[in-house]
């Protein structure tokens, strides 16, 4: 007899009613995208909220894994993400934009993982264990974004970080 189990979970702790943009191509973040509050007293100009959700279903007897399905996606927050709005421009709104291709990044890094691992019954232990792995390399991948751009101030490195990005994203693009 087959068991069938689901499995949905979703990074940064955020309640299921909390409105999210999924990434795509065609999809360009506009400041009007941010429509959180500033943190008061905050020395930054703008924040990206971004995260991953994936889930997977499974058909198993009680000895094997016969099947599974997986999802991954690249979220946008919009109601965590903002902006102050006097000193925005549109150097610092690439920059933000970047962030979230990061995290579509990391999504396509998790599928391929996915694709790449022989999965049995510990099915659940060893998609969250692929979970916590990316989501680790995702923050660190935003943090140092952030200090080698120094927040977006230093063009020559956000260039550089606009084209590594672009051809990590175009490697990965079987795993859209």
């Amino acid at each position: 007899m087959y068991k069938l189990f689901i499995a949905c979970i979703f990074s940064l702790s955020l309640v299921q009613q909390d409105r999210s943009m999924t990434w795509s191509d065609d999809l360009q973040l506009q400041w009007t995208d941010f429509s959180g509050k500033p943190t008061d007293g905050t020395t930054v100009v703008a924040v990206t909220a971004s995260g991953l959700s994936f889930g997977f279903s499974t058909k198993m007897t009680e000895t094997q894994l016969v099947d599974y399905t997986a999802f991954v996606d690249a979220h946008f927050y919009p109601d965590k993400s903002w902006y102050i709005k006097e000193k925005a421009n549109q150097i610092i709104l690439d920059h933000e934009r970047l962030h979230f291709d990061i995290t579509e990044l990391h999504a396509r890094k998790f599928k391929k993982r996915i694709a790449q691992t022989k999965f049995d019954l510990r099915i659940s232990d060893q998609m969250e264990r692929i979970h916590y792995v990316i989501n680790d390399e995702l923050r660190q991948m935003q943090q140092k974004y952030d200090n080698e751009t120094n927040h977006s101030q230093n063009v020559e490195k956000q260039k550089e970080w606009q084209q590594f990005i672009k051809l990590q994203l175009d490697k990965l693009s079987y795993y859209k």
